[in-house]
């Protein structure tokens, strides 16, 4: 059995699969005043037109996997074919300009570390980001990230306006337990979780049982992200469960990740 064959095998464990004819993903208007959700001016028959359209494009080509533990919820997805995603990672390495300097620095128990891969953050104007004690304001949009994130939008029914964008050069490249529950989210969103490139585990770890001394035997949930898949972190996934992506030095091709999330707008200062 090929090491690819394993890695599904332990990430079948927890997969529950499901048929859209029950399923689906239906297309939501979480933001009405967005273009990308028809706008407060759209007809109820437009609206309509709209939902449809979307859930016949997603029983033609997405078939989703659940994965499910305790009080973990995430949806996977191959969301773009290999052509698709080979075009697409080409411009991802051409076009999208990553964090220099400071900003390539986390600080972590009170040491600043120069992060093991490169980091970027695009979306709305007028947003921002805080984790690791940086504070990151994000670029605009560019051709290519919109692509993908209306593939996402389209696919899943949540919107988004900002994006984290994560290359790793190779196996050696990794990101550390973490998780994804900073004030600046919307309470309750789903992050889309997009990768390209090599093939990379990923894996979920309870926060009650992290460590050699935890009280709690809690399997960790071991997924392989492949090129052009979709992960969808659901509620309350983040709550209770630290994520990672740890070194594997026989990987020798880069991979880039994106993270859509939903940034709640900053509040204007009282004058």
């Amino acid at each position: 059995m090929g090491v690819l064959q394993m890695q599904r095998v332990k990430m079948d464990k927890f997969v529950i699969k499901k048929t859209l004819s029950k399923n689906k993903r239906t297309l939501v208007d979480e933001s009405p005043g967005c273009s990308d959700a028809g706008g407060p001016t759209e007809t109820l028959a437009e609206k309509k037109c709209r939902t449809e359209n979307a859930d016949s494009w997603l029983e033609q080509t997405c078939t989703w996997k659940r994965i499910r533990a305790e009080n973990l919820s995430c949806d996977y997805t191959s969301l773009f074919n290999k052509a698709e995603a080979n075009e697409i990672l080409q411009r991802l390495e051409k076009d999208v300009v990553y964090f220099t300097g400071d900003l390539t620095k986390v600080q972590v128990y009170g040491k600043w570390h120069s992060i093991p891969r490169k980091q970027v953050t695009y979306g709305d104007e007028g947003l921002s980001y805080t984790f690791s004690g940086i504070t990151l304001s994000p670029k605009p949009w560019i051709p290519v990230l919109t692509v993908i994130r209306e593939r996402v939008q389209l696919a899943t029914g949540h919107s988004y306006n900002f994006v984290l964008i994560n290359r790793y050069k190779d196996g050696n490249d990794h990101i550390g337990d973490h998780r994804d529950d900073e004030k600046e989210l919307v309470p309750q969103s789903p992050i889309a979780s997009v990768s390209f490139g090599a093939c990379r585990d990923f894996i979920f770890r309870h926060r009650d049982s992290r460590s050699i001394n935890s009280v709690r035997r809690i399997e960790p949930v071991k997924l392989a992200l492949e090129h052009g898949s979709l992960l969808m972190m659901n509620f309350p996934t983040n709550v209770y469960w630290y994520h990672s992506l740890p070194v594997r030095r026989k990987v020798l091709a880069p991979r880039v990740n994106l993270t859509f999330r939903k940034i709640k707008p900053q509040k204007p200062e009282m004058t």
